[in-house]
């Protein structure tokens, strides 16, 4: 969500024309995030955000605005995207597809509490619950395939620990591509930067825009590495069994998905040291970028692996 296509405010005027939200007031950038460019737009009648999206086409991007209404119409807090006056969710600004959405209220959380974790793994439990009638459907673009083209990419950058460290994990991962588990619409990027908070109350699930079909336990591990995450790269196990709690409210968990749990731990944080790493050494410009360190994912992945060693040797 950084600032990499600047809006003139004579643009945002243009656009809001389109829409039936008074006269605009002021708008700012928002620097969380790395994907796409994001601003907060106050007009007369309420408080927006817009949405540039800097690589998703109009051809991609109906999955994503159809899955937020959906979502919101089925009782989970997301926010809802804005018709224009001819009922389209999607319009074009300064040469990228754009959109608009309700501001939601709160606040995301650095140090969730067990409280907020069971309330994230609820939603995200009812979120895999009501969108199996979800009609749309899209891949995920950043599962193992993307992996190993990244890993080409980022290899050349990496002390010789790292890389050996990355390649032994894509052949760890490649033993367990075949497993045939629950799948669905997820989230895929459920961090604790993408959740609103009102006090202990859940107001928004945001930036659904890594949203795919795959694996459900694959989402809770995205979730769990984030929010029950400790500085020393070990999980908090309370976090993680209140969180669970909240999920299986909604959806129980098949034998298969506990037996596999360790090794989709390791696969989400995988996936996302190779995406911190590929922004690191591969930056794109803009005005305001926000570029996350990479060793967090390292060391979470080496903890993963380490525990996931003391129970095969426990095993046998």
């Amino acid at each position: 969500m950084s600032v990499y296509t600047l809006v003139e405010r004579h643009q945002l005027e243009d656009f809001l024309r389109h829409y039936n939200l008074g006269d605009l007031v002021a708008y700012q950038g928002i620097c969380a995030g790395i994907e796409n460019t994001n601003y907060f737009v106050t007009t007369s009648v309420g408080e927006f955000v817009l949405t540039l999206f800097e690589y998703l086409g109009d051809e991609e991007l109906p999955y994503f605005l159809e899955l937020m209404a959906y979502l919101a119409e089925h009782d989970i807090p997301s926010a809802h995207p804005l018709a224009d006056n001819e009922w389209h969710y999607l319009r074009q600004l300064n040469g990228k597809p754009a959109a608009l959405v309700k501001r939601l209220r709160g606040k995301d959380v650095e140090e969730p509490n067990l409280v907020q974790c069971h309330a994230v793994g609820y939603s995200l439990g009812r979120l895999h619950t009501v969108s199996k009638d979800f009609s749309y459907h899209r891949p995920n673009e950043r599962g193992p395939h993307w992996w190993k083209i990244t890993a080409k990419r980022v290899l050349p950058f990496m002390d010789a620990d790292d890389a050996l460290l990355l390649k032994a994990e894509l052949d760890f991962q490649a033993n367990y591509q075949n497993i045939t588990l629950p799948t669905g619409v997820i989230h895929a990027d459920l961090f604790r930067d993408n959740a609103l908070f009102e006090g202990d109350t859940l107001s928004g699930i945001i930036d659904l825009y890594y949203a795919c079909n795959d694996v459900f336990i694959y989402d809770i591990a995205i979730t769990v590495n984030d929010w029950c995450r400790l500085p020393n790269a070990r999980l908090d196990e309370k976090r993680v069994q209140a969180l669970f709690d909240g999920y299986l409210e909604n959806r129980p968990l098949t034998p298969l998905e506990y037996d596999t749990w360790p090794v989709i731990l390791r696969a989400a944080a995988l996936r996302f040291w190779l995406s911190r790493l590929q922004d690191q050494h591969f930056p794109r410009p803009g005005e305001i970028t926000h570029i996350k360190e990479p060793a967090v994912f390292r060391n979470l992945l080496k903890t993963h692996i380490e525990k996931t060693s003391k129970i095969t040797d426990n095993s046998t």
